[in-house]
This record gives structure tokens, C-alpha cells and sequence, in this order.
């Protein structure tokens, strides 16, 4: 009866046309297979989907099916970390992130931003679950770890688009302090309530906008150059009739293409060093009727909210009750001694979904401008290009306004109504480059002050806290090859990208040199390797031994060394650290770690001349979310350096439990070169393949061509997918 019920459905779906069907109507597993009837799926040669829909919600649909095909596990981890069930799977441990996620929005929230959200996005949120629940049916093999429905509400958390966004800046420790009381008769050390990097290795991304003056072909170009972690976002290409036609990466379950183009329009974001966040000290009283804090004259009730947190135990699930509090300015996320901490971020779900999905159906700049005027991009720039020839560059986006006595670096007074935010900056008053007589653009973390040479904005025309990042080497690197490039191609604009030169190892090494000329070497070996060091280009490559000593030298410089945390006044940055090791500490300093870094690769690889790629390397052994690496599986050398460096093309490392060589995990993940004219052309790079799944033969199908930086071309028009397909389908008739 079911399978008659179902192809009847699809006979009515084909004698109708889509707009005189109302999904409304239907059953969930009438609407599943109606959409799935309206959505194919291609995938090419190297198994990158490319959806076609009907409608946008059809090609919604169809894009987190093919999603959940590729990385379930990872769509599903998203969603449990953003809802804040964390800890249902991982433990206690995990507790106060999910308690963090419910501060910020609760359930009950959500289900509330989605009832309020424009029937189109509802419909998009609907596609949205449909696509995984879809799957789900279609899979029984697959058992989740705790998501069995996935529920349209849900996008509601996890809406920009960047890695984690601005929520994960909020510290769970000093949560834990709170919110377990810990802090009762007990003054909490200052801090600024933000998690530190664990690492070294610099997070954010390049994105480099070039106009046609620079190129052969007369037509602007775009590199899309996130760093990311390996895998944290998939390739796909999404299209309906209603003018989707978008190609780039995506953050697994997310229904939008995050960093990308279309025809028209292109979009690479990067970190920001806008300050989006700030922190509120309240002033707690406590009388008969509650708990208060004090805003100006009057007091104001402290918002409590009661929410049950489930965690895993070994013997099963067990729960936990707390108490959640919020003023006007946000969550009470922390104290500092008898202050009560609110912390105040971008939380615009609707505005931020509506942000995220209409960027990728915009055709010109002037479109462009007026949905980045929605400004709730809180955590990232935007480095843009067009098929008109225009390119920018948006610095931040959501920009609250200050009042400029303050010192909003640090908790300011909640209690003085002056401390408030004033709404958002207009978009005309933020950071904004467009089409500088450069004829490029750049942005890798650095600040916008040098984003277009000498025609960029200037410091002194903005409030401070639009811009808190320092110049770094990645910029350093990138404004010479920018300024020297002409006659550009999408190959000779990988070149630059992946530029092989270091200017932190100039630097590091050159401190180094000079240390060896004032004060005596004493091995045979440091003599050696230092005359080695001497003739070196500061180029990394695999067979380079120079790029392996630098290595070394800095990690037991950091192990060993006696770098300062201020410099100047002011906490050591990056470039301040490298000033210690290269020029404040001394000569003695340095011969004695050199010496020491020379030992330990010795006895790590048998002799200090050990080739770069012996000990970098690339290795996926499985769909891990965190991998376990070992030195006795197979992997792959790679010519690449850390962006620490000021490595264009970034690859980020760690150590295996028992490994003596270093893995990538960061870095250079997708990466796209575009170029626009009356059609778009574009190349693009995944690490490893596009599929999570360790049988499938696109699992690690591009490693190679990653380590040797080998881009593959994009199939963007129908005619050129149909030539490279290998696999095309409805969704649920895949097999």
C-alpha cells in the first residue's frame, strides 16, 4: 500500500507543475520524496556534487543529502556542539559548552526565531532537515550519536557561517567558576574572558582581490584561501531555476555556500580584528524581591532562566540543573571579584541566515553592498570580485558603536548607561577598500591598514576598536608579489599564492647569523649547519634541510627560550616574539638553543641533516574528527611551512602521541582561484578528498595533488559537469 501511495504521489508530482503544488500540505515523507523527485545530484570525477533544484529549496534539499553522503559524522558533531547537547556524547567535560549555547539561546529560543523567521527561510530550514532526515531513512546503516531528526529550528544556532563564530571566543572555563560556584568568598584572577590558542600556529585566512589591469585576459580574479582545520568544510556546487548558482565550501551542515562564487560575484572571508565582543562588569544587589543590577538610578531584574543539561556518564545519561542569568547587555557569562560578567556579541539568527544564504545569488557590487548592509558578518572581513571588474574590501561588518572615553578592551561599567552600545556602525562609516589604484587587494589577518599599499584607509580616520590586528609576516609576504604581479592567470596567481618564501625564517635565521659572528659556535655540527644557514633563500621545500633547522630551532626556542609576554608595554605579539628571538635576547641565547635544536633532531632522525619533507608530512588515516598520527603508516612529504612563518599557503602541524614527525591538520583546506568575464573559470584545492568516509575512493583521491599544489579545474557549467560525471542521481536513488 505504502509503495502505491508513493507513486501516486510522484505521478501527481509530475503532472503538476511546482507552483501549483503547496508542501505545506504534505506529510514529511511526502514532502522528502517530493523534493527528492525535483533534486539531482552529480558528481564528478572528484566526487564533488553539484545540486540542481527546482527551487531553492529543492536544491537546499538536495545539498544536505549529498552532505550527509559525505561527512555525516561531521554534520551531525556541528549540530550537536551548536544546540548544546555536547556533552550527551562527550561527558562532563563537555558541559559548559552546552551550557554556553544555551545562555546565548535556549530551545525554546530558537523554536521562537524560526516561528518569526520570512516563509522563505522557513522553507530553506525545512530543506534543511528534510535533506539530512532524508538520508537518515535512506541509511539505516548509519547510527547517529545522538541526532536521530534533525528539527528546522536548528540553522537558529549556527548561522554565520564562520569556524564555531564568535561564541566559542566566550571562555567555558571561567563559566565553569561561575556557574559552579567556585568563585563564592574567592577573587577570580583578571582575565578578559576569551579562550587563548593552545598553539602557535596563527588561525584566519588570505583572500586576495586583483583587477583586471593585472591580468591577461583584462577580467578581475579572486584567490579564496581560508585556513581552516583539515576538513572542516566540504566542495559543492548548489543550482536552482531560481538563480542559485553557487560554488565553493560549506561548512558541514550548513545550507549555504560560505566562501565562494557565482557567475557574477565572488567572496573570500577572513578574520577579523574588529572587536565584536565586550564584556559588561554588573553590579549585583540582592534584596526581597529577587536579584538586581544597577543601571544608572534604577535597579533592573537580572533575568534567570532554569535549564536542565543532560551529560554522559559510564553508567548512562545523568543531568544537571542550572540557573542562567542575563541582563539587557547579554548572559552573565563569568564574575571578576564581586562584578557579575555579561558578555555581549552579534545573536541575530534571522538577519545572519538571511546574510549568509542571499550573499550567494548576488550579480553586481551594488547588490552586494546592500546585503552586507544587513551587518551581522560579525567575525569576518570580506575580500570581494565581480564580473564588472570591481573588486573591495569590507573590514568587519557587525560594528557596534562606543563611546570612545571608555576602554572597552577591558570589562567596562554596566551599571553607567554611557558604557551601552549605541546600535551598529553604518556600513559607509566601517573599513571599506573599493577598486584602489593598486588594482589589488589583500587581507590575511593583517591589519586593513595596508590592505591596498600606500592607498589604503587610514588608522587615524577610525575609531580604534575597528581594528586591533597588527601588520604579520603573511602580509609582509604578500603586498612585494602583489605589487610586482602583472599578466596574471589562474596558474601564475597559485604560483603566488603558494610563493615558497618565508620572511619570519629571514628574520628568525638572519638573528641566528648574527649571534654566530659575536659569540663562538661550539660543535662541529652547529659550525656546520650554520654555514649550511648562510647560504640559505629562506624558500621552503621538501629537500630543504635549512627549513628543517629553522623548525627545530623554534620549537626549542619556545621549550627552552626565555621570550618575555610583554614587549615594549605591551603583551608580546607574534612579530614581538620573533624580535626577542632574532634581536633582543642574546647572542649566547642563541648558540645554546641552536645547539640544543641540533640535538634533538639528531636524535629524533638519526642526523641533523634531515630534508624538510622527512619530517612534514600529510597523513588522513581515517574520518576521525581529531586524527591519531603515526610515524609507521603511510604518508606524504610536504613542501609547505606554517603561516607562523608568514607562509602564504599555510599548513599548520601537530605531533601524534608517539610521532617524531609533524602532521598537518590546518591550514591551506579549500582553496580557489577565480576568474570573471563573460563566463567564470576557477581551480580549486581540497586537503585530502571530499568525502569523510575512509571507502570511499574520494577519500584521500587529492592528497597528492595537495602536497604538490596541483589545483584541479572547476566544473561550473552544466555542459562541463555532464562531461566529467561519474555518478548521477535523486537523492534516496543513489545505489
Amino acid at each position: 500500500m505504502k509503495k502505491i501511495t508513493l507513486l501516486l504521489l510522484s505521478l501527481w508530482i509530475i503532472s503538476c507543475s511546482n507552483s501549483e503544488i503547496n508542501t505545506d500540505s504534505l506529510t514529511e515523507e511526502e514532502r522528502w520524496n517530493f523534493r527528492a523527485e525535483n533534486t539531482e545530484i552529480i558528481r564528478d570525477d572528484f566526487g564533488i556534487p553539484h545540486i540542481y533544484g527546482k527551487t531553492d529549496v529543492d536544491a537546499v534539499f538536495g545539498m544536505l543529502y549529498a552532505q550527509c553522503e559525505d561527512d555525516f559524522n561531521r554534520v551531525e558533531r556541528n549540530y550537536i556542539w551548536a544546540i548544546g547537547r555536547l556533552a550527551e556524547v562527550e561527558g562532563e567535560k563537555a558541559l559548559y559548552s552546552d551550557l554556553r549555547a544555551n545562555l546565548y539561546m535556549t530551545k525554546e529560543e530558537a523554536i521562537k526565531n524560526y516561528d518569526e523567521s520570512p516563509k522563505w527561510l522557513q522553507d530553506l530550514c525545512i530543506a534543511f532537515a528534510d535533506g539530512i532526515n532524508f538520508y537518515l531513512k535512506n541509511h539505516p546503516e548509519v547510527t547517529p550519536k545522538l541526532l536521530t531528526h534533525f528539527e528546522p529550528w536548528m540553522p537558529m544556532y549556527f548561522s554565520e557561517g564562520s569556524i564555531g563564530g564568535d561564541i566559542e571566543r566566550v571562555s567555558t572555563r571561567k563559566m565553569s567558576d561561575f556557574y559552579s560556584n567556585k568563585n563564592d568568598d574567592k577573587k577570580l584572577a583578571v582575565h578578559n574572558g576569551l579562550i587563548r590558542l593552545k598553539d602557535n600556529e596563527p588561525r584566519g585566512s588570505n583572500g586576495f582581490a586583483i583587477t583586471g589591469e593585472k591580468t591577461k585576459s583584462g577580467k578581475a580574479m579572486l584567490l579564496i584561501n581560508p585556513h581552516t582545520s583539515f576538513f572542516f568544510r566540504g566542495e559543492s556546487h548548489v543550482v536552482s531555476e531560481e538563480g542559485l548558482d553557487a560554488y565553493g565550501a560549506t561548512t558541514w551542515g550548513q545550507f549555504f555556500i560560505y566562501q565562494g562564487f557565482n557567475e557574477k560575484t565572488g567572496w573570500m572571508h577572513t578574520s577579523t580584528g574588529t572587536d565584536i565582543i565586550d564584556e559588561f562588569a554588573e553590579t549585583i544587589v540582592k534584596n526581597e524581591k529577587g536579584l538586581h543590577y544597577q543601571y544608572g538610578e534604577e535597579l533592573r531584574p537580572v533575568d534567570s532562566l532554569k535549564v536542565k543539561l543532560n551529560y554522559k556518564t559510564n553508567t548512562g545519561l545523568s543531568s544537571k540543573d542550572f540557573t542562567m542569568y542575563r541582563t539587557h547587555h547579554g548572559p552573565i557569562t563569568h564574575a571578576e571579584g564581586d562584578k557579575w560578567i555579561a558578555t555581549a556579541l552579534m545573536w541575530s539568527p534571522i538577519k545572519a541566515l538571511k546574510q549568509s544564504f542571499t550573499r550567494t545569488k548576488k550579480s553586481n557590487h551594488q547588490e552586494f553592498y546592500e546585503m552586507m548592509d544587513i551587518r551581522t558578518n560579525s567575525s569576518n572581513n570580506t575580500v570581494y570580485a565581480d564580473a564588472d571588474g570591481t573588486i573591495a574590501y569590507y573590514h568587519g561588518n557587525f560594528i557596534p558603536k562606543r563611546n570612545e572615553k571608555f576602554d572597552y578592551t577591558k570589562p567596562v561599567d554596566g551599571s553607567n548607561p554611557e558604557t551601552d552600545w549605541n546600535g551598529l556602525h553604518d556600513l559607509e562609516d566601517n573599513i571599506f577598500v573599493k577598486n584602489p589604484p593598486t588594482n589589488w587587494i589583500q587581507n590575511c589577518n593583517s591589519t586593513p591598514f595596508t590592505s591596498a599599499a600606500e592607498f589604503s584607509p587610514k588608522k587615524e580616520d577610525y575609531p580604534v576598536y575597528m581594528s586591533s590586528y597588527p601588520e604579520n609576516f603573511r602580509g609582509m609576504h604578500a603586498i612585494p608579489l602583489l605589487k610586482q604581479a602583472e599578466n596574471l592567470t589562474l596558474d601564475s596567481l597559485i604560483e603566488l599564492a603558494y610563493d615558497s618564501y618565508l620572511p619570519g625564517a629571514e628574520k628568525l635565521i638572519k638573528g641566528l647569523l648574527e649571534a654566530a659572528k659575536k659569540s663562538s659556535v661550539k660543535s662541529t655540527d652547529a659550525k656546520e649547519a650554520i654555514i649550511l644557514l648562510k647560504k640559505w633563500d629562506f624558500r621552503v621545500s621538501v629537500n630543504s634541510i635549512e627549513m628543517t633547522l629553522a623548525q627545530f630551532y623554534i620549537n626549542q626556542y619556545y621549550k627552552s627560550g626565555k621570550i618575555p609576554r610583554m614587549i615594549g608595554g605591551k603583551r608580546s605579539s607574534r612579530l614581538g616574539r620573533f624580535e626577542y628571538m632574532s634581536v633582543l635576547s642574546t647572542p649566547k641565547e642563541r648558540l645554546e638553543i641552536f645547539e640544543l635544536s641540533l640535538q634533538k633532531l639528531t636524535a629524533d632522525f638519526g642526523s641533523w641533516k634531515t630534508p624538510w619533507g622527512e619530517f612534514n608530512r600529510y597523513q588522513r588515516n581515517d574520518g576521525k574528527i581529531t586524527q591519531d598520527f603515526n610515524d609507521n603508516k603511510t604518508s606524504i612529504p610536504v613542501g609547505m611551512a606554517s603561516g607562523t612563518w608568514g607562509a602564504l599557503a599555510s599548513f599548520g602541524t601537530r605531533f601524534g602521541k608517539d610521532t617524531k614527525r609533524q602532521y598537518g591538520t590546518s591550514g591551506n583546506s579549500f582553496v580557489a582561484v577565480v576568474e570573471f568575464g563573460d563566463k567564470v573559470t576557477a581551480k580549486t584545492m581540497l586537503a585530502g578528498g571530499q568525502s569523510g568516509n575512509l571507502d570511499s575512493p574520494h577519500f584521500d583521491d587529492q592528497a597528492q595533488r595537495y602536497a604538490d599544489g596541483n589545483f584541479k579545474d572547476v566544473a561550473y557549467y552544466k555542459e562541463d559537469v555532464l562531461k566529467r560525471a561519474k555518478k548521477t542521481y535523486h537523492p534516496g536513488k543513489e545505489k
